[in-house]
């Protein structure tokens, strides 16, 4: 991951395209109905990775766009058909909390997914951690508290 940067990541690959015209031509004799839509989304589709969130977005008529804070993912799954490991390709799936069984965002076409993985992981880990140093200082009074109660305890135990 020490050479990954991925703010270069700015369209899929253009194994991606070839994905779709196989998949679109396994799928029978619909093959120009299959392909087309597949075709403009992968033409439009855009990806963008910053320090605080990423987004996606892909569409000429029905225009769709996701943004995600690293804060709100919650599990990122990667997956690969028999056709897409020969390409290089992988699904990376981003689960968040919005209480969907589908996953919020599937990013394609990217032959680095593991790399991107990692960084996603230690973005969503990094995230979380600011939260939890402010949950440390927010308990911090709590445990002063508990630590009174006990010696009060104690101090009750000890007269009875």
């Amino acid at each position: 991951m020490i050479n990954f940067n991925p703010s270069a990541i700015e369209r899929p690959d253009k194994s991606l395209l070839k994905y779709y015209v196989l998949m679109s031509l396994l799928t029978g004799p619909g093959i120009v109905v299959m392909f087309l839509p597949l075709f403009f989304k992968y033409e439009t589709l855009r990806y963008k990775f910053e320090d605080d969130g990423m987004s996606m977005s892909w569409g000429i008529l029905f225009r769709h766009e996701i943004h995600l804070t690293y804060r709100r993912i919650q599990d990122i799954h990667l997956s690969r058909n028999l056709i897409q490991r020969w390409l290089g390709l992988s699904t990376l799936s981003i689960q968040t909390a919005s209480g969907s069984a589908s996953p919020e965002m599937n990013i394609e076409g990217i032959l680095e997914a593991e790399q991107l993985r990692d960084y996603l992981y230690s973005k969503m880990r990094g995230a979380r951690g600011l939260d939890e140093n402010v949950a440390d200082s927010e308990q911090h009074p709590q445990d002063e508290a508990l630590a009174l109660l006990r010696e009060i305890r104690d101090l009750l135990r000890k007269r009875s």
